[in-house]
């Protein structure tokens, strides 16, 4: 009877330790919401300095000159590289982005104010345009 209980607790203790390592990264995830403005767009226009194509989120690293000519440097999140091919992107060619890349990228501004943002739109020098989420219109 003693080893039964012994081997019941050994068994629900390896469980919440693994309960507790499988937590981590799902509570690491976050809603849109949580960092950026939905109500507050923001609209650049720079030279891309890096592309991340990874999960579950891609980055985009944009320098922008400001009014007096220096240098800014904006990074945008984008959707996962799933949804990022289903926009016509592709993995194998960064989307076809490339560092200094004169792009345009409208999205949410971070709601603490930092030149970071949720990309919701990117547009090409040669005018192709990519949408990764609506607007609040639906479009």
């Amino acid at each position: 009877m003693m080893r039964l209980r012994m081997g019941g607790a050994l068994l629900g203790g390896a469980l919440c330790v693994l309960g507790v390592i499988l937590a981590g990264p799902a509570s690491a995830h976050h809603a849109v919401q949580a960092q950026f403005d939905v109500k507050k767009k923001v609209t650049i226009t720079g030279s891309v300095v890096k592309v991340e194509w990874i999960n579950p989120h891609s980055y985009l690293t944009v320098d922008v000159k400001d009014t007096d000519g220096k240098t800014q440097r904006w990074a945008f999140e984008m959707a996962g590289p799933g949804a990022l091919h289903r926009s016509g992107m592709s993995r194998a060619d960064r989307g076809g982005l490339k560092q200094g890349d004169q792009v345009t990228v409208s999205g949410l501004a971070s709601k603490d104010g930092s030149n970071t943002g949720f990309m919701q739109e990117l547009t090409f020098p040669d005018g192709r345009v990519f949408k990764f989420s609506a607007d609040i219109n639906g479009n």
